[in-house]
């Protein structure tokens, strides 16, 4: 499975957006998401499959967390849409800047 069939799936979004703020073990995935646990760790399996988390073992507790590398197809993917709006709002913050944006917004108070 690939990146984005991974991410395709709400609850994998989910338990990645638990994981920007550390690791977790499954047992606080479980009680965050509301999902059972055999759900929760399907969906981890499959995270990590697609190396968008990596697994840590301490004593009897699997630790999860963002890989390290997890999302750079999604970032390179988003590049494009990045500059298409960037232009876009630049544009648009040279025309509000303009003195004639200011004129016709006050012809309309």
């Amino acid at each position: 499975m690939d990146t984005f069939e991974a991410l395709a799936e709400p609850i994998r979004r989910s338990i990645l957006t638990e994981l920007v703020s550390g690791e977790r073990p499954v047992g606080v995935l479980v009680e965050t998401l509301g999902a059972s646990q055999p759900l929760v760790s399907r969906h981890l399996r499959i995270l990590r499959d697609a190396h968008l988390v990596s697994v840590k073992v301490d004593a009897q507790r699997r630790l999860y967390s963002l890989a390290d590398d997890a999302l750079v197809d999604v970032d390179a993917w988003l590049a494009p849409y990045r500059r298409f709006w960037a232009e876009r709002l630049d544009a648009l913050e040279t025309y509000l800047d303009s003195p004639g944006a200011t004129k016709k917004e006050s012809n309309h108070a």
